[in-house]
């Protein structure tokens, strides 16, 4: 059964960074890529960024282009999104989810969800 449990939201100033984790259980082999969504109130819920777990290739959306970053940690398979510069607009729930094969950017090609994590960003 696959799991993924994601983490690390809060409440920052505009400016400030957060680390958003997301640990992944129950997946078999490498093939694989995790996406990080998030949906602000009364908005449809949209890409942020993704990282192929084989090949370590990123695609971020423009909104948050030059503002995050990715790490792993392998032996714990987590993944961190570093979110710098953050503004109001990045407010929102955000949720990782993983998918098998290649880098998508549709959510409706990711097959298994976290719970989401919010995310405040004060002016």
């Amino acid at each position: 059964q696959v799991q993924l449990v994601g983490s690390g939201g809060g409440l920052v100033q505009a400016g400030g960074s957060l680390r958003l984790s997301c640990a992944v259980s129950g997946l078999t082999g490498r093939s694989y890529v995790m996406g990080w969504f998030r949906q602000a109130p009364g908005k449809e819920r949209e890409f942020v960024a993704a990282i192929s777990w084989s090949t370590g290739s990123t695609f971020q959306a423009d909104s948050v282009k030059g503002r995050v970053t990715f790490s792993r940690d392998n032996a714990k398979n987590t993944v961190y999104l570093q979110m710098n510069s953050l503004k109001p607009e990045d407010t929102a729930v955000y949720y990782c989810a993983v998918r098998k094969g290649t880098l998508q950017t549709s959510e409706n090609l990711y097959e298994y969800w976290g719970q989401g994590t919010q995310v405040t960003v004060s002016s």
